[in-house]
Order: C-alpha cells, then structure tokens, then sequence
C-alpha cells in the first residue's frame, strides 16, 4: 500500500502552475457561468486560462448575453491572501495535495483549498457517511469500521456533518481524516463541530471547492457529496432514510465507477431504509472492515489517469476562432432542447466542424442558457 500511495503522489506532481497561472486559473473559475466543465472547456479550446478570459465576453455576447461578470485580478489576489492568512492554500488538478481519484471524474474542480496533511490525499480513501441523527449503534459500527480501516491504511473521507460523519471523523483522526467542506475553509458547520473542524485541519485535512468566508447553502451539498465519493476509492452508507443525502453521495459514486457499500439496518428502523435500499439494488454488504479492505484491495495502486489533459501553459496564442455562420449556429441549437443530447450526435447529426459545435456550446453555456451533464451530455435551459 505504500507503494501504491508513493505512486500516486509521484503523479500528482505532473503539473505545477506559476504565479501568473494560478491567479488566471482561479480568475477563470470564479467567473460567472463558468464550472469546472466550461472551465476544461475554455482552456483546451483557448490553451490556457488567460486567453480563455480574453474570450469570455465576445462568447458570452455571441451566445445571447448582455455581458458577463469576470473575476478580477484584486478579487484573485484577495482571495489569496485570505486563505494564506488562514493556513489554507490552493492546489490545482495535478499538483501534490489534489486527490487523484478526483481527477479522473467526469468535471473535476480545477481548483481546491486545502489545510493540514497534503499526503493524505495521495493515500487510498474511503468515505464514510450516514444520517445526521445517527443511532447511537450506527455511530458505534462507525467508530469500529473508522477505526479498522485505518488500521489497514485507508484515510476516511467524510462531510463533518452531525452524526455518522462526526463519528468517523473523530475515529479516524489519529490515523488519517478528510472532511469535505460545502464551505469556504473557515466556514464551521455545523458550529458543535468547531473543536473537531479545527483538529482536522491541525492534524488530518480540511478541502473544498470554495473560497474563503463562502457560507454555503442548500444546493450546495450535493456538490460537496460529489467531491466526497469523487476523492474515495468507495463510499460506504451507514444509516440513511429514503430521500436522504447520503444516498445523494452513492449515486455519485456509482456514475464515478466507485465500489458502493451499504450496512443492512432493522426493516423497522426508517434510518435503514435506505441502506436497505441500495443492498437490493446491489451494493456491497458490509458488517466488517474485512469486506470493505477485500473489494478494494484489487484497486489500490491503480488510480485511473484524467480522461482529458488541461493545458498548463498559457504561453502560446491560441488557434483563430473559425467563422462560425448564423445558419450554422441556428442548426447547432435547433437540436438542443430540455432533454440531454451527446454533443458528438450533435456533431454527427450537423456535419460541421467539431470545433465549431464545441464553440456555440460554451457561447450559449456562458449566456446561462446550456447545461452541462457529464458525459458530454448537455441540454439547451429554456428561457
């Protein structure tokens, strides 16, 4: 396993940016209706971020909008200096301190904030997570299954949220923790974990997409659970009712190809529905660390590589944009609707040039009217 843990780490250090590139890098994602696809996007299309800024208001105009909001240089800068001030720093996709389970998911964050160990990102995770009003045997099996596990060498992944993730977390502590946060770095939640968010941060590791002093909100934790099955190798469902938000973080971790695991629970207790829920539809029945550690054993020491290479340089000058026709627009975006289509069937379907399809689609993604998937799959946002 320490092998496999040197390896990733000798990988994740392929990519490292200068100053100049990560002021661009963070200014680009930070601009309005730019996420992490448009921002993988913009930059292969531009070959790098400053001339994908350059860009952002011609396209932006193009595809219907009156303007667009970039993120300035000062804005970069300051936010900088806040996460410096708070023993936080950047990483970029590639660089030590970015998981690399993460970058091979569908539209990684270019960028993550980081406080405490960076090595435990290299290391073989799995994320523990389960209901907010965990049972207290829930939390118990939690302690137990944090505790094996790290044993075994895996780092536990989790949300710093009230129950079962409190559990794992302060069970794990003494031999590896990540806490995803949907936050800024600074942002406690919930505020009885206080204690815990700043042991995390001293001794196993704090990451999040967001900046400093960001607090978030509801929307936001869908996304924070994706970056938690996105970091782990597997994602195992203590307690969890019906609609609960765990269950949010399995689905990501079934369409990111991670292992799925559920602990059965009573049919009369509604905190197992759910876990009950996903053992019928198949996942990974688990009433001992033993049966995680022998599901991921096979996997550890190959962490799949990035589907796409962003370009790190922003030194050469990008290809023109081609003419790009209203006939032509119009026919790329009469075969967009509500519902997702792949864009190589909209390639196919137009005959035109796949860099020009490519380009409507981040005119009309930066005017807010495209939403993107994954998978290549996008849908045309009615107005």
């Amino acid at each position: 396993m320490a092998k496999a843990a040197a390896k990733a780490r000798r990988q994740s250090a392929a990519v490292r940016l200068d100053p100049r590139q990560r002021i661009a890098w963070l200014r680009l994602i930070r601009s309005e209706n730019v996420g992490p696809a448009t921002f993988r996007a913009l930059v292969n299309e531009f070959g790098g971020a400053e001339a994908a800024i350059d860009a952002l208001p011609m396209l932006s105009r193009r595809g219907g909008a009156q303007g667009i909001r970039l993120y300035s240089e000062d804005e970069a800068e300051a936010e900088l200096s806040s996460a410096e001030a708070l023993g936080a720093q950047l990483v970029a996709m590639g660089e030590p301190g970015y998981p690399p389970a993460l970058a091979a998911i569908d539209a990684p964050p270019p960028l993550l904030y980081v406080k405490g160990d960076l090595a435990l990102a290299g290391r073989p995770i799995v994320a523990l997570v389960g209901a907010r009003n965990g049972s207290a045997v829930g939390q118990k099996f939690t302690r137990s299954l944090a505790t094996d596990l790290g044993l075994e060498g895996f780092v536990i992944g989790s949300g710093l949220a009230r129950g079962i993730d409190t559990a794992a977390h302060l069970a794990a502590l003494e031999r590896g923790t990540i806490a995803v946060l949907a936050g800024g770095i600074d942002n406690v939640y919930p505020p009885e974990n206080e204690d815990l968010h700043r042991a995390i941060g001293e001794q196993g590791l704090l990451l999040t997409e967001r900046a400093p002093g960001f607090s978030p909100r509801g929307k936001d934790f869908p996304r924070r659970n994706r970056l938690i099955s996105g970091i782990s190798l597997g994602v195992v469902v203590i307690e969890a009712a019906e609609r609960s938000g765990s269950l949010i973080t399995a689905r990501f971790a079934g369409e990111q190809g991670r292992e799925v695991f559920a602990v059965p629970g009573s049919p009369l207790d509604p905190r197992a529905a759910g876990t009950n829920n996903l053992l019928k539809q198949g996942a990974g029945l688990v009433t001992c660390a033993a049966d995680i550690v022998e599901a991921l054993t096979p996997i550890i020491g190959r962490p799949p590589a990035p589907k796409i290479e962003l370009a790190s340089s922003d030194g050469h000058a990008p290809a023109p944009i081609p003419e790009i026709g209203e006939s032509e627009r119009e026919r790329i975006i009469g075969l967009l609707g509500p519902s997702p289509v792949d864009i190589d069937e909209v390639i196919r379907t137009t005959g035109l040039e796949a860099r020009k399809v490519h380009i409507v689609l981040l005119e009309l993604d930066l005017a807010g009217r495209l939403q993107r998937h994954g998978r290549q799959l996008v849908s045309l946002i009615e107005a």
